[in-house]
């Protein structure tokens, strides 16, 4: 299958080497020569511009996005529709928040254009060698993209999720559970560092790998994490959000569902970037005042 691949960064980048693997004939296009400069090794077609791929490309053109989200899908859904003709179709791979893919799909179907809104999972492991994917849109659209959906993704690991949006919104929906997940193995982890026992981290988390109830994934990747430093001293204890832990609780408050543990592990996100955070002190004057409990001043 021939497809025009825009954004070549770890993601886009890992994914294009997949297809291209898997005998698809790829056009692709970065910002950076740089990234585009391998592919061009392994067998794509390097365009310069946006609309010099899509010129390489014949209509009905598939073209798949791996940019980030917000406004640089925007900008780049602009830049290319002067070169598209009716019956092209444009996928957003990326993170995108689904009411914005709502509002792309109903845009460009007005102009001729399908759109398929992709939340991808997986990380670069997923891209390089087998992901998951959640598709939103026109099921016909969907049927048409399945052959790269079938190479790209691990045996079952793609489906057709329902109309435009719903999609990002599974994505959306799979990241918050995510940052739930993550949050309970950091405190598991906190806590057994603290009770004393001189627990050996790495082997609780290998043990937890192989039969029990919380293996998985992400346990595998604590025992890699712990394997390369125990205390995992070279990393800062702050942790970034992209976005759709923020858009899931917005949504559980329009739709009135309960998620007290994904809203939590977003908060904590946020806490964790805040050193010498008021809150902290405030818990501490307060236990001080009502009391009479120990604090510590600042030097």
């Amino acid at each position: 299958m021939k497809a025009g691949i825009v954004g070549l960064g770890k993601m886009g980048f890992n994914m294009a080497m997949h297809l291209l693997e898997c005998g698809h004939e790829l056009v692709v296009f970065d910002l950076s020569e740089q990234a585009s400069a391998p592919l061009a090794g392994a067998g794509a077609v390097v365009a310069t511009s946006l609309s010099e791929l899509a010129a390489m490309l014949q209509s009905p053109r598939l073209i798949w996005l791996m940019v980030p989200a917000g406004a640089p899908v925007d900008e780049t859904i602009e830049q290319l529709v002067p070169s598209l003709e009716r019956g092209d179709s444009l996928v957003d791979g990326g993170n995108s928040h689904h009411i914005d893919s709502v509002r792309r799909a109903a845009s460009l179907k007005e102009q001729g254009i399908s759109f398929l809104d992709a939340g991808t999972s997986g990380g670069l492991e997923g891209a390089r060698h087998g992901a998951c994917i959640m598709v939103g849109g026109e099921k016909s659209d969907y049927e048409r993209i399945e052959p790269l959906l079938r190479d790209l993704c691990v045996v079952n690991g793609y489906g057709y999720m329902g109309p435009s949006g719903s999609g990002h919104f599974a994505k959306m929906v799979h990241n918050g559970i995510e940052y739930g997940m993550m949050q309970a193995m950091g405190e598991g982890f906190n806590l057994l560092e603290a009770s004393g026992y001189g627990f050996d981290l790495e082997e609780v988390s290998r043990v937890w790998s192989h039969g029990s109830v919380i293996r998985g994934w992400l346990m595998e990747l604590m025992v890699q994490a712990l394997q390369r430093d125990p205390k995992l001293d070279y990393l800062k204890g702050v942790i970034a959000d992209s976005g759709e832990g923020r858009w899931m609780v917005e949504a559980a408050l329009e739709h009135e569902v309960s998620i007290p543990v994904i809203a939590a592990s977003l908060f904590n996100r946020y806490r964790s970037r805040a050193e010498g955070n008021l809150s902290d002190r405030v818990v501490a004057a307060l236990r001080h005042e009502f009391g009479g409990h120990s604090f510590l001043e600042k030097p």
